[in-house]
């Protein structure tokens, strides 16, 4: 993790957030690089679960909606995590993560348990003391005050703490408005903020994050389970997608008798991390026909299906297929780092491996020598030839074996070399990233052969 976390400031993938004022806890931001990959992998995302089906359609809400909302889906009042703090040094914890480290105990919900077993025998983890105070339930929706007029009062409205409210608000608006019928689905994608007690290890845990998420609307007479394994199946898939080998993926089936009382079924796609072993990636949830009986009581607007087939109107059931975008994004990282030997000069490298898709830069684009205008201008034809067509980058800075190195530091699949025999015989040398074989292609057949490769 350190030497990816230095590499990802070092080539423009992420930044500590606000460092030049000393940095902000778990704030990050994502460099040149690193917002094409997180734009890379949306549109994966959204090529596979809208475009190429025909039963998904997609929407983007607000990321601040009626504080009405985030009541009637329980949020304002049982959003909460266990909060405990170290009175000697001041840090706070999750309770329930300390207890279950300690002791094995899954004790969700059982304030006074938790303070018994903490006190009883569990130290700090920062300190080494055992001097904590009560244990409190700590609402994890940030708040936010509206004015729309001096005179008028202040009133608190809600970050969205995750997407999936704006799309039930708006399942009668899409029902209105287009063909869909059953079983079909709603998509987004979009930032949501959680007061985390504990962030960390990177961008696996952040208080602003970005959900590409689902609610899938079925009969509540529907074989539910097949769809429930074919959702599975498509986020592991998904997953592959990223980079992820099937033996560092899992699946986490909830215990019954700890899933919310609304809840079928709620499973857990993990992933191997190098901190602490497999954590969750993703998540599938039967969320029963909770969510839209509940807008429909608190709004007094009628959320039933109209089955015009059979002229009977119901309240569907959802399954909701859950994708943490900083999540995918932290794992293509990971699957992607390799290092090949340890001297640079003897051929060794740091590449990233990046599915081709997902690359940030699909072609980087060398004139041999910066200080010979003719190759120069010939390398930048090319530029302007390819780049209508992928995303590429001019570099003529350094050798051409820096330059390669520099590339595979970024995960660039293919480099393009402008040297004195192009202007001979009008063709470039094409490296490979993985292989690093180079062959010679005829300037006219570029664009036909990275078509071929990338597309």
């Amino acid at each position: 993790m350190d030497k990816l976390i230095a590499l990802c400031k070092r080539r423009g993938f992420i930044f500590p957030g606000s460092e030049i004022y000393g940095g902000f806890a778990n704030s990050y931001t994502y460099g040149p690089y690193g917002v094409e990959l997180r734009n890379n992998i949306k549109k994966l995302w959204w090529d596979k679960f809208v475009h190429q089906r025909d039963d998904i359609v997609g929407m983007d809400g607000p990321i601040i909606i009626h504080p009405r909302v985030w009541v009637a889906s329980g949020h304002a009042e049982g959003f909460n995590d266990a909060l405990v703090e170290c009175k000697n040094c001041h840090k706070r914890f999750r309770a329930d993560h300390l207890v279950e480290a300690a002791t094995g105990q899954d004790l969700e919900g059982q304030i006074e348990e938790m303070k018994r077993l903490l006190d009883a025998g569990i130290d700090c983890p920062s300190c080494q003391k055992r001097d904590w105070t009560d244990v409190k339930r700590f609402n994890m929706m940030f708040t936010t005050k509206l004015n729309t007029t001096e005179e008028e009062a202040e009133s608190i409205a809600y970050l969205r703490p995750e997407t999936a409210g704006a799309i039930f608000i708006e399942f009668k608006n899409i029902l209105d408005s287009s063909r869909v019928k059953l079983p079909f689905g709603i998509a987004q994608i979009g930032k949501a903020f959680r007061n985390e007690i504990v962030a960390g290890n990177f961008i696996f845990r952040l208080r602003e994050f970005e959900q590409m998420e689902i609610e899938y609307f079925i009969r509540p007479d529907a074989n539910w389970e097949d769809l429930f394994e074919q959702w599975l199946q498509l986020q592991e898939e998904f997953a592959h997608e990223l980079g992820a080998k099937p033996d560092d993926l899992r699946r986490f089936e909830h215990p019954k008798e700890k899933l919310a009382f609304y809840s079928r079924k709620t499973v857990d796609i993990e992933y191997r991390f190098p901190f602490g072993g497999f954590k969750e990636l993703f998540g599938l949830a039967h969320r029963g026909d909770y969510d839209l009986q509940n807008h429909s009581r608190a709004s007094g607007v009628p959320l039933e299906y109209y089955d015009s087939e059979n002229n009977e109107r119901f309240m569907p059931h959802i399954l909701e297929p859950t994708f943490g975008l900083d999540r995918a994004i932290l794992l293509c990282l990971l699957a992607a780092h390799s290092e090949e030997g340890t001297d640079e000069d003897a051929g060794g490298r740091t590449v990233m491996r990046f599915p081709k898709r997902l690359a940030p830069v699909k072609i980087a684009i060398f004139p041999l020598l910066k200080n010979k205008p003719v190759l120069v201008a010939r390398a930048r034809e090319i530029f302007d030839l390819l780049k209508r067509h992928h995303v590429c980058e001019f570099d003529d800075n350094g050798n051409v074996g820096k330059r390669y190195r520099r590339q595979d530091e970024i995960g660039t699949p293919y480099c393009v070399t402008i040297d004195f025999q192009s202007l001979d015989d009008q063709t470039v040398t094409v490296r490979d990233r993985d292989s690093m074989s180079q062959q010679r292609v005829a300037i006219d057949g570029l664009l036909e052969f990275f078509n071929s490769q990338l597309l």
